[in-house]
Order: structure tokens, then sequence, then C-alpha cells
């Protein structure tokens, strides 16, 4: 399996019909590597973009979990669900689904970012509040990963 190495943030728009242009990097990655596919779900506050091959370990790593926890299968079902697999287009974008969109309020303005393994899609608006978060809670972040030595 490729390590895959999403890096970086980026401001895009929706067009009217929910395509979103991937950005140039993340776009060549995808295209060159995993046959220009990703498989798009929901998370809280933002949808996240897998590459097929990160989706597949994904898969086969919460097939384990418990099918009994009512948290473990409220969490996947909801995860599962919204799971769709977007092919980028002559052009480089991808349409996302109007459930997923709505999912996330996804307005015109969105802020795609590399999670390394992963893309997350945020809305403007949304992004701009968990960013204020994290400058918040920064010393406190520092803190905890200083403890895990780094």
């Amino acid at each position: 399996m490729n390590q895959v190495a999403f890096r970086g943030r980026h401001q895009h728009s929706l067009d009217e019909k929910g395509r979103l242009s991937i950005p140039s990097k993340f776009r060549e990655t995808i295209a060159q590597e995993h046959d220009g596919r990703l498989v798009i779900t929901n998370f809280p506050l933002c949808l996240v973009g897998y590459t097929p091959d990160q989706w597949s370990l994904i898969e086969s790593r919460t097939s384990m979990l418990s099918n009994v926890k009512s948290n473990i299968q409220s969490f996947l079902r909801y995860f599962y669900s919204g799971a769709t697999e977007c092919e980028l287009d002559r052009q480089g974008r991808i349409l996302i689904p109007p459930s997923l969109r709505e999912a996330v309020d996804l307005d015109r303005q969105v802020v795609v970012a590399g999670m390394l393994n992963r893309i997350e899609i945020w809305s403007q608006g949304r992004w701009d509040e968990e960013m204020k978060k994290a400058v918040e809670n920064f010393d406190g972040i520092s803190a905890e990963l200083a403890d895990l030595g780094l």
C-alpha cells in the first residue's frame, strides 16, 4: 500500500452543482497513484476523503470492532452510510453529493486540508472556528505532545 502524504490547506469554492476542485498537489497524487478516486464520507463538522488504499485499511481495522456495543455501531453507521466513491473529472473536480454537503453545512467557500493519510473538506466558517479553538488550546496540546516525545 502506498503511503499517502496530503499536506497543507487550500481555499476553494464549490460550484453550483456541488463540484469541488481538488488542489493540484493532491490531485496529482490521487490521479497518478489512486486511479483518480477518493472515498468521501461524514465526519463530525467536516467531510473526510480517503484514497481507496487507505479506505480499505480502515474497513479492515473497523471490521474487527464490536458488533454489540451501541456507540461503536452508531459511529460506524454514521461513518459508512455516508461513504461515496468520487472520481476526478477532467478538470480535477469531484462531485460531492447533496446529502454530504448538507450534513456538514458546506456552502460555496470551503477549505481543503491535507491530513497526511486523508483530506478534510470544511466550510470556511467552521474551519475558522476550529482554527480559533486550536490556537486557544495550543499550550495544552503542546504539553500533551511533549509528553509523547514530540
